[in-house]
């Protein structure tokens, strides 16, 4: 993930451990099935890069590519990388400036980007550039007005306010997964005369077994009482007593043993001309 003003999160270790979860299945299933070996690949704001190794995997020997504008994390995604046995070159980069030539990729992926950016469009533009004819731009974002839990506890609803508050404070769309055609026709990308095939989908999150909801919850938790995110709710309005609150409820919803959340992701594959 960048690390751009937008990026409300940081890399605190709840984070970092949140975002090696991610998969192939669990956050890129809509693109699978046009993956193949040999196709050139470029993931954009790759984070700590399990998901990045993943799609290595089902495209080598073609060449995968991660960026991402924070160096820090770019050291977990060679680690990610070597673990599973998979070359991926690495660098740093802005999701508005990509440092390679026109038509460079057959596939340009981003996983929940384009909600941190202060300019996603341009972004899009940006990853259409560096995509081949005939290739494939695929983008997959968080909903956070989606989110519903059992229980509906108070501390959780005071949290998804105010981390939209906080995103959109920092130049984010935390809604971003329900904007995604918005955000292609304003980059051009449903222009008739530039993309062959443009297919929308949605995915859900869900958290529900015990070890999941200790895992997500027992992240957020952290998320909460640490920095940065704890500065940006300030800033955006909570209290110290609101953020107590916050914490207090993902840990009660963790133990709570018919806890249940859901998170809706908006996708979108772009099939170039």
């Amino acid at each position: 993930m960048t690390t751009t003003p937008g990026y409300v999160h940081g890399h605190a270790a709840a984070v970092r451990r949140s975002h090696a979860h991610r998969t192939a299945e669990n956050s890129a299933a809509h693109l699978l099935p046009h993956l193949a070996p040999g196709l050139d690949l470029l993931d954009v704001g790759c984070g700590v890069g399990t998901l990045t190794a993943d799609l290595a995997a089902r495209t080598a020997p073609g060449r995968t590519v991660g960026v991402d504008a924070s160096a820090d994390v770019l050291t977990d995604a060679a680690a990610a990388a070597r673990e599973r046995g998979v070359g991926v070159e690495l660098a740093v980069a802005e999701a508005g400036a990509l440092p390679f030539a026109d038509g460079t990729f057959d596939v340009v992926h981003a996983h929940q980007v384009l909600q941190h950016l202060a300019d996603p469009v341009g972004a899009l533009r940006e990853m259409a550039r560096v995509c081949r004819p005939g290739g494939l731009l695929a983008v997959r974002d968080a909903d956070y007005a989606s989110v519903h839990a059992h229980p509906d506890l108070p501390g959780l609803r005071t949290w998804r306010e105010a981390y939209r508050r906080a995103a959109r404070s920092a130049g984010g769309d935390p809604d971003a997964g329900a904007h995604l055609l918005a955000l292609a026709r304003a980059a051009g990308l449903a222009d008739a005369a530039e993309v062959a095939e443009l297919v929308p989908s949605a995915s859900v999150w869900l958290f529900a077994t015990p070890a999941e909801r200790a895992w997500w919850g027992g992240t957020w938790a952290e998320r909460a009482e640490g920095e940065p995110l704890a500065g940006r709710l300030r800033a955006a309005g909570a209290g110290a007593e609101d953020l107590r609150e916050v914490a207090a409820a993902w840990r009660e919803w963790s133990a709570h043993p018919d806890g249940w959340m859901t998170m809706t992701h908006g996708e979108l594959l772009v099939r170039l001309r």
